[in-house]
């Protein structure tokens, strides 16, 4: 199959939730052991895309966005057995088109090994990157052990 083949939706009444927890929580780091109430609430209060074959769903992309100004782009997969077809690019370029989307000031996004698949969208290394800061709690979705 080829990316043009895939089908693109920002409804969350198509989103496979239970498909997207399973990936997400179980095959990330930033997401491992996330609570599925933390991930609904996620879901709820972003603007999300999911990335089809044939009806089932293969991809999916979320942005926390005020719509106007600025979006933190995150939790973008594709399933592995999916990998390498073009599908993450096209998913970006639909998101990238998305009237919710331009006119936007900045798009930012933290990935640890990804780079080759956003730079041909345009994003590049922080320019200034001593202007940002961070309050980062990496442990917040495990439990807490008593002592």
């Amino acid at each position: 199959m080829q990316a043009d083949q895939l089908t693109i939706s920002s409804h969350k009444d198509d989103l496979d939730l239970e498909m997207i927890y399973a990936f997400l929580s179980q095959h990330t780091a930033w997401a491992a052991d996330m609570p599925r109430e933390t991930f609904e609430r996620a879901v709820a209060g972003s603007l999300c895309f999911g990335g089809y074959l044939d009806g089932k769903q293969i991809a999916f992309a979320r942005l926390i966005t005020d719509e106007a100004t600025f979006a933190y782009l995150c939790d973008v997969f594709v399933l592995p057995a999916h990998c390498g077809k073009g599908y993450a690019s096209a998913l970006l370029k639909h998101i990238f088109a998305s009237p919710s989307l331009k006119g936007l000031r900045r798009i930012v996004l933290v990935t640890t090994d990804a780079h080759h698949i956003y730079e041909p969208h345009g994003f590049t290394q922080l320019t200034n990157p001593e202007r940002y800061m961070e309050l980062h709690n990496p442990h917040v979705y495990q439990p807490k052990t008593t002592r």
